[in-house]
């Protein structure tokens, strides 16, 4: 039991390949879905509200309240039909997200990662994709953003294990976006002026189709 639980902790959550990272593509759908079915769905934070511009608290209680908010994000990303929340995306300070996304070989990877930082990479390694990206927290708009295409994050899994993640394609780009999150950042204050302004007026122009906080 306790030490069942404590040998459970230090071989982590997740197994890990050679290189250490996490192997976050086996088993998706029932990990996802057993973490959904405990969860309770919760509107989505949008553009504008405080919680979402300033850098997220460490987590540092793993405990039974954190576990019970990582289902609700799971749950709260289903209804919004994302591929990844940060916690202040439902109005909570604290520096985890949850992903439930594919990679561009269509690979599906589901995971939680606390206390996220991304990597450096060194300039080989950094070649850029300017695709579209869009945020749950700016519902129904798109804009081009270049990122690297390839990403690596450190941090702790949900029982407050070290581990490292990694992802190449729009798996990477939405590493980086969650990352952001966490930090104060959406993905608009990384465009232009005009960018963001056209962003912003997508967002005014259609009805998100998922439940949202509206900013008084």
């Amino acid at each position: 039991m306790a030490q069942q639980d404590t040998d459970q902790q230090r071989a982590g959550v997740l197994p890990v390949d050679d290189e250490g990272y996490v192997i976050d593509t086996e088993g998706c759908e029932e990990r996802e879905a057993a973490w959904r079915e405990r969860g309770t769905s919760r509107p989505i934070t949008v553009v504008g509200n405080p919680v979402l511009h300033k850098e997220c608290k460490d987590v540092t209680d793993f405990g039974d309240a954190f576990q019970q908010l990582v289902a609700d994000m799971f749950a709260s990303q289903h209804t919004a039909e994302g591929v990844g929340l940060a916690a202040n995306q439902i109005g909570v300070d604290a520096k985890v997200f949850v992903y439930d996304c594919p990679d561009d070989e269509g690979v599906r990877h589901t995971g939680v990662v606390c206390n996220p930082k991304l990597v450096e990479l060194p300039a080989d390694k950094r070649r850029l994709d300017d695709s579209n990206e869009g945020c749950l927290s700016v519902p129904t708009a798109y804009a081009p953003l270049a990122r690297p295409d390839y990403a690596e994050v450190t941090g702790q899994d949900e029982k407050g294990n070290p581990i490292k993640v990694r992802g190449t394609g729009y798996f990477a780009r939405c590493l980086q976006h969650e990352t952001d999150h966490l930090y104060g950042y959406l993905y608009i204050d990384r465009l232009s002026k005009r960018e963001r302004k056209d962003a912003l007026r997508q967002m005014a122009e259609n009805e998100p189709r998922y439940p949202v906080v509206a900013n008084d």
